[in-house]
């Protein structure tokens, strides 16, 4: 259910692109990974949420990302902006004079809890942004950052038969239970499928699974106890649709998908299923590390099920 390897052509040619939503872990390694391959790059720091939500972001979370990259990079091939995602006009400046777009929405790091007034403004943001595409004369591709659990969430779990990238989340359902990474994902995606089509935009969404591996600027993992993608995780876990995906395995789908001229529609990315108790028991040891005072795997186990149980 993930994209084929990484089919990579060294003799790509150039081209200018923007990721939006560069500060976060996903978007910084992009913006590396794209100009290791030649890309110019606009990285777009994304300012979340009205004032009155005391977020804070912008270009000065793109610190780490300008450090480690090097000099010519920095000068020739990579410029940095701050763009609010609710602001057009701001969107407008980072997309201009790129042939395409990667977008990924992530909370900050000192705001990491979804709820409804998140799902409010992923949507808006989402809505802006693919507006600003149709708007431009450039952009001809839009990679567009979304879930697993966008897929995932329905009544009647247990009678469905196999999920695959057509499947959608059902919103009703993910009010009603709480599930507010789901809701949010998917009602943005929706409407940035909504608008793609309607503005005749050549769109390729990539629903990831839970991002594992570590922060590329300060070496922090970066799956903790509190992600939002965790909620519900006892179900997915039962289910057979817990599924994670180290950063590099997404980093690379993305720039696929770009790549190929062939992708199309959704795609679901993972590379590891959680369905066994030993996969869910490595998966509690990385939410509780161990220490002297740590409790037995299995009390982990019981541990985290409690903590994400939502029915």
């Amino acid at each position: 259910m993930a994209p084929a390897a990484l089919l990579m052509n060294e003799s790509w040619p150039s081209k200018r692109v923007c990721v939006m939503g560069a500060s976060g872990p996903l978007g910084s390694t992009l913006v590396q990974r794209l100009l290791q391959r030649g890309y110019a790059v606009h990285a777009a720091a994304l300012r979340h949420y009205p004032p009155d939500t005391h977020v804070h972001g912008g270009v000065g979370c793109l610190e780490g990302v300008l450090s480690s990259c090097d000099h010519e990079n920095k000068n020739k091939r990579l410029r940095a902006f701050d763009t609010d995602p609710l602001d057009y006009h701001s969107i407008l400046d980072a997309l201009k004079g790129c042939s395409g777009l990667f977008y990924c929405f992530d909370p900050p790091s000192d705001r990491p809890t979804y709820d409804e007034l998140m799902a409010e403004v992923e949507v808006r943001a989402a809505h802006n942004v693919l507006e600003a595409c149709a708007q431009t004369s450039t952009v001809d591709k839009v990679v567009f950052t979304s879930s697993a659990t966008a897929v995932i969430w329905r009544d009647g779990r247990n009678t469905m038969p196999d999920l695959d990238e057509r499947n959608w989340s059902d919103i009703s359902f993910c009010k009603k239970y709480k599930l507010w990474h789901g809701l949010s994902k998917t009602l943005a995606e929706k409407a940035a499928w909504a608008l793609a089509m309607d503005r005749g935009l050549n769109m390729v969404s990539v629903n990831g699974g839970l991002l594992m591996g570590s922060s590329p600027h300060d070496g922090h993992q970066l799956m903790t106890v509190d992600n939002p993608y965790l909620k519900g995780a006892a179900e997915m876990y039962e289910d057979g649709v817990f599924v994670t995906v180290d950063l590099g395995f997404l980093v690379d789908a993305h720039i696929c998908v770009y790549e190929d001229v062939s992708s199309y529609g959704r795609y679901l990315c993972f590379n590891q299923v959680i369905d066994s108790n030993t996969a869910a028991l490595e998966l509690a040891h990385m939410l509780f590390p161990s220490s002297p005072s740590s409790p037995s795997p299995q009390r982990m186990l019981k541990s985290i099920i409690r903590h994400i149980m939502v029915y």
